[in-house]
């Protein structure tokens, strides 16, 4: 059998391509009208996780690996998603329980079968967006890229006008090693904004 070779810029390559990817999904805003709130909590419709699924990580899978009962009062799923990306198959397992619904003042079950249905469902959800990035916008999974987009350095710019040589160097030395990032904006526009007043006044 012929030993296949990968080399490593064909590994980062791939890698590369798996990161841009998530940060894609991850970045998509959720329309409105597929997210709901149930006791005050946001979460996403199914379906609508499932379409971005078919979307960016054709040919993904869920398998049920086991369920269980916790006595009468939850039904545990323990699922496994598997997808394809960046040239290899990928997968991932995640747990879910769902509380069984009771009749009120009974042990009677209203409908067992929504109950396993609904554990299941949440646990392909909870996968998704785990392993997806799918809705990380509604489930708080959103990581901000911290750099300075373009805007941002042409308004850091032009908001430099009027400082001296010294300082202009400075400000775009920090720019450029990357130091100032989007969260340093208002910190450091007050501070050309206090060296300009001190300049005049000067």
């Amino acid at each position: 059998m012929k030993e296949v070779v990968v080399s490593n810029e064909a590994i980062e390559q791939s890698l590369a391509s798996i990161t841009e990817l998530h940060d894609k999904v991850s970045m998509k805003d959720t329309p409105r009208a597929f997210v709901k709130k149930k006791m005050n909590q946001d979460y996403v419709e199914v379906s609508y996780m499932k379409k971005l699924a078919d979307k960016y990580f054709a040919g993904w899978s869920w398998t049920i690996i086991s369920t269980e009962v916790l006595g009468s009062e939850a039904f545990v799923v323990h699922g496994r998603l598997k997808w394809y990306e960046g040239g290899i198959w990928r997968e991932g397992d995640m747990t879910a329980a769902h509380r069984i619904q009771k009749r009120k003042g009974s042990n009677e079950f209203v409908d067992i079968g929504n109950d396993v249905k609904s554990a299941n469902t949440d646990c392909i959800k909870k996968a998704f967006n785990m392993y997806l990035n799918i809705a990380d916008d509604v489930y708080r999974n959103r990581v901000e890229d911290p750099a300075l987009t373009k805007e941002d350095i042409d308004y850091l710019y032009k908001e430099m006008e009027g400082l001296t040589e010294e300082w202009k160097t400075k400000i775009s030395n920090s720019i450029e090693n990357g130091d100032i990032e989007r969260t340093d904006m208002i910190r450091v526009i007050s501070k050309i904004n206090r060296l300009k007043e001190e300049s005049n006044n000067g």
